[in-house]
């Protein structure tokens, strides 16, 4: 640390918290759920060995191949914005995606893009991908394709990754409202999915940072729309996971930013005293960026964070090193500190402090790698991509992953957010958690999500994003049951999901969750009934593997 102090290696932080010092595989602690326990002497040699040592596979294999993939798609980056002329490539491009739908439109073909299911950020893989009656649209998108300085947005295609953005952005001093994490998350896929980060508290979704989208028809048509222009279109396109048309750029609000920001961690003993915090904190304004990693049931740390300029140099913390400790772990050393603590983080390595670990979904895969050694050798070949993750699991591994798994986000309004830890706790006891606070802003009420309203008027906007990522420890762990327990506990109290995740809802509850009534009337007005499958047939547990 730059005069900040390093966690112990290998140790627990703090009395009441074991998981940073745990260090056994992802198999055996997939295994502690006794009813659930899987005997691996009925799989092949081949699938034993890579699980029992998937660390290392990943490690001499896919860090590699994900660090060349990084660095190649650098290099045409910057090729690209040097010597391509990308307002008459990006029409070009749109012109083909145009003539490909309104030849599948002919053959009365249902569509999707071409994309790979494996390339997704879902755990899952659509079957409707798999579907040869279904045609596949090349949407070969991935470029920033200008910068407004006068009105501060900034247009992308729909593959543009936040990594990419973000570094073209901070470049000339800007940066998105709302910059979600991992370097791997695509334009389109927050845009037409979910997109939430540490100042959504004041922006909202990431799609309550968008002031215009650029949408290909079922029936080929190439249109825009805006709050002003075609302003239905425009509310219904997020979470609309390309059921509507296929999104082709898209506009984002950005904002001068600074060097830095000024973050404060605020270690809390027990439960009430983390949620009042973590509330407070949400409803100032004045914060830039607010989190809370929650380790225990009565034990987390809330930060808080504002965008500077001028520093303390002797408190200077560039947290995004490779040889760095994981943030989370390091975050945990703060509740056996038992004191608030500020420091100051260089912009880009917050924007990115939770990449390097998959918040903390890295422990699940490599066990070792935030051992002092490992991040030393090869923390800067890091993280995997999750695609190549995706693409190399075995069947034995997803089937794991699918039973002793779970990765969830659940939006849940602010009042109840106790009863929603406590019942997670209950049901799968997963930590850490991740706390992210998001404000439903009112430019977003027409859409699929709704403020909580009682009598007629709005009584909540804002919502927490809870997220759970890790193995279940409760003894009676059954994936289908206890994720539709939280799903019906989530519908209670007004709260939705994040439909990246493992769906078991049927079509009527999904619909209790989300409000259809505009998106139906403009599924049919725009033929979208006959050219793509609704959502919960993209979404649902039964339409992934």
């Amino acid at each position: 640390m730059d005069n900040v102090e390093e966690p112990k290696e290998g140790g627990s932080t703090s009395s009441g918290t074991s998981s940073g010092a745990d260090e056994k595989s992802p198999v055996q602690k997939m295994m502690r759920t006794n009813k659930k326990r899987q005997d691996l002497s009925n799989e092949s040699f081949c699938d034993r060995f890579i699980i029992q040592n998937r660390g290392i596979f990943v490690t001499i294999f896919l860090l590699p191949a994900s660090f060349l993939i990084r660095f190649f798609r650098y290099i045409y980056d910057w090729y690209v914005f040097l010597f391509v002329n990308l307002s008459s490539r990006h029409d070009e491009r749109v012109a083909h995606i145009s003539a490909q739908v309104r030849e599948a439109a002919a053959l009365k073909k249902k569509m999707c893009t071409a994309r790979p299911g494996w390339h997704s950020m879902s755990l899952r893989e659509g079957l409707y991908k798999k579907d040869s009656n279904v045609a596949k649209i090349e949407i070969p998108l991935r470029d920033v394709l200008e910068l407004d300085e006068e009105n501060l947005t900034v247009r992308v295609e729909p593959l543009v990754t936040m990594g990419q953005l973000s570094r073209y952005l901070l470049r000339k001093g800007y940066c998105l409202q709302v910059t979600p994490e991992l370097d791997d998350l695509t334009a389109g896929g927050l845009v037409n999915g979910f997109g939430v980060e540490t100042s959504s508290h004041k922006y909202g979704l990431i799609q309550h940072s968008c002031t215009r989208f650029e949408v290909v028809l079922a029936n080929g048509d190439v249109v825009t729309c805006t709050e002003k222009d075609s302003p239905d279109l425009f509310a219904a396109i997020p979470w609309s996971h390309g059921t509507l048309g296929f999104l082709v750029s898209v506009d984002f609000k950005i904002i001068r930013c600074k060097s830095f920001v000024k973050m404060t961690y605020i270690p809390c003993h027990t439960q009430e005293q983390y949620l009042d915090a973590f509330e407070q904190e949400s409803r100032d304004l004045t914060n830039d960026f607010v989190e809370g990693i929650v380790y225990t049931k009565e034990e987390g740390v809330i930060m808080k964070a504002t965008l500077v300029d001028e520093v303390n140099k002797k408190q200077v913390n560039r947290i995004g090193y490779f040889w760095k400790p994981w943030f989370y772990k390091y975050v945990q050393t703060f509740l056996s500190r038992g004191e608030t603590v500020t420091e100051y983080v260089p912009l880009t390595h917050y924007f990115h402090r939770h990449t390097r670990p998959l918040f903390w979904e890295m422990e699940e895969i490599i066990p070792f790698g935030d051992a002092l050694w490992f991040r030393c050798l090869f923390g800067w070949l890091g993280p995997p991509h999750v695609k190549l993750l995706k693409k190399t699991q075995t069947e034995t591994i997803r089937r794991l992953y699918e039973e002793h798994h779970v990765i969830q986000d659940m939006l849940i309004p602010m009042g109840a957010l106790k009863d929603a830890i406590n019942t997670f706790h209950d049901e799968i006891e997963v930590y850490p958690l991740w706390l992210c606070p998001m404000a439903l802003l009112p430019s977003g009420d027409s859409g699929f999500m709704k403020p909580v309203v009682q009598d007629g008027q709005v009584v909540e906007r804002m919502f927490v994003d809870l997220g759970a990522y890790g193995v279940p420890m409760v003894s009676n762990f059954e994936a289908r049951d206890t994720l539709r327990r939280l799903e019906s506990f989530v519908r209670k109290v007004k709260g939705y999901q994040a439909l990246y995740a493992d769906c078991f809802m049927d079509r009527d509850e999904f619909r209790e969750m989300f409000d259809h009534t505009a998106y139906d009337t403009l599924r049919s007005r725009y033929g979208a009934v006959d050219a793509f499958p609704e959502i919960y047939d993209k979404i649902s547990r039964a339409a992934r593997r």
